[in-house]
């Protein structure tokens, strides 16, 4: 912040963007405190979802996520099917 008032203090976009990263840390730091310090919030216990496995309200299988487009494509390829089958 000094940096920027010191020897920038016309830039408006670097003290825009300087606000931003602020309030997303802040942001950061409060999902932290109401996880108890934990980044992640808690996985489901597993007989939670073994059991939801079985009922059908979840699926089991593996994550593929394509290594070029990772935040546009991901599909899960379902345990006990193969790939010719359809269902």
């Amino acid at each position: 912040q000094n940096y920027l008032d010191n020897f920038w203090p016309d830039l408006k976009a670097a003290h825009e963007l300087f606000e931003s990263i602020l309030q997303a840390r802040r942001e950061r730091e409060i999902e932290s405190q109401e996880n108890n310090g934990k980044e992640y919030p808690e996985h489901l216990p597993l007989e939670v979802l073994e059991a939801g496995i079985k009922s059908g309200r979840y699926i089991q299988g593996a994550l593929s996520v394509n290594k070029h487009r990772a935040q546009l494509e991901a599909f899960v390829r379902l345990q006990g099917f193969s790939s010719k089958e359809t269902g």
